[in-house]
């Protein structure tokens, strides 16, 4: 596995991606998506796949990555309870956790190797730029 040149990059759009979860999850009127992507529980399993998916690419070979998940999912549930304008949902926490696993699954695909193309992909295009100017 090839070791990633933007990693900070990469392991900073994952944070993004947590605060934006964490902002859908506590804000009173979530936005609604298309019908596809409608019910509330397919939302949950999309959201947390990707994050997954996202975080074993950024954050190779860390369990922690998989319980903060998870730690999320759960804290974030019970945080809407706490809320006037959300209700808490067992279901939801079940869906999160359906979706880190299917991140996991993802990540042994060629899909898991999406971050390492796009990084390499970034890296040749920044020494393209490089030679051109002379340096």
């Amino acid at each position: 596995t090839r070791r990633l040149a933007f990693r900070a990059l990469w392991q900073a759009l994952g944070w993004v991606g947590v605060a934006a979860v964490v902002a859908l999850s506590l804000r009173p009127d979530p936005p609604h998506l298309p019908s596809v992507l409608g019910w509330d529980k397919a939302q949950h399993l999309v959201a947390y796949a990707g994050l997954m998916w996202w975080f074993r690419q950024a954050f190779p070979g860390r369990a922690r990555s998989v319980i903060g998940l998870l730690a999320l999912g759960v804290g974030l549930e019970f945080l809407q309870a706490l809320t006037p304008h959300r209700t808490f949902d067992p279901v939801d926490m079940v869906a999160n956790a359906l979706g880190v696993a299917l991140g996991l699954a993802l990540t042994s695909t060629l899909l898991g190797r999406t971050l390492a193309w796009a990084d390499a992909l970034l890296q040749r295009a920044l020494d393209a730029r490089r030679a051109r100017r002379g340096r």
